[in-house]
């Protein structure tokens, strides 16, 4: 995910909860409540999906990085087979 796909991610959601808010100022009613509760409870559940997707990506990335330095390991003779420089 790029960093511009994670700002607008993150500040959509964020929008969105701040919108319900609006929404419950203006609105009076049950009508406001619904709207109102509805925006909020779907900003922070795509919140708390990014926060998982995030953390999901980091431990692909880490997986990736050990598999490259294992691969590179066995790519390396081990040091007793090493030719020393003349």
């Amino acid at each position: 995910m790029s960093s511009r796909n994670r700002v607008l991610s993150f500040g959509g959601s964020a929008l969105v909860i701040v919108l319900g808010g609006v929404i419950a100022l203006i609105v009076n009613g049950t009508t406001g409540e619904a709207i109102s509760l509805a925006l909020v409870s779907l900003g922070s559940i795509a919140i708390v999906s990014l926060v998982f997707l995030e953390v999901g990506l980091s431990e692909d990335r880490e997986r990736e990085r050990e598999r490259s330095d294992a691969r590179e390991r066995e790519r390396r003779p081990p040091l007793h087979r090493r030719r020393r420089p003349d």
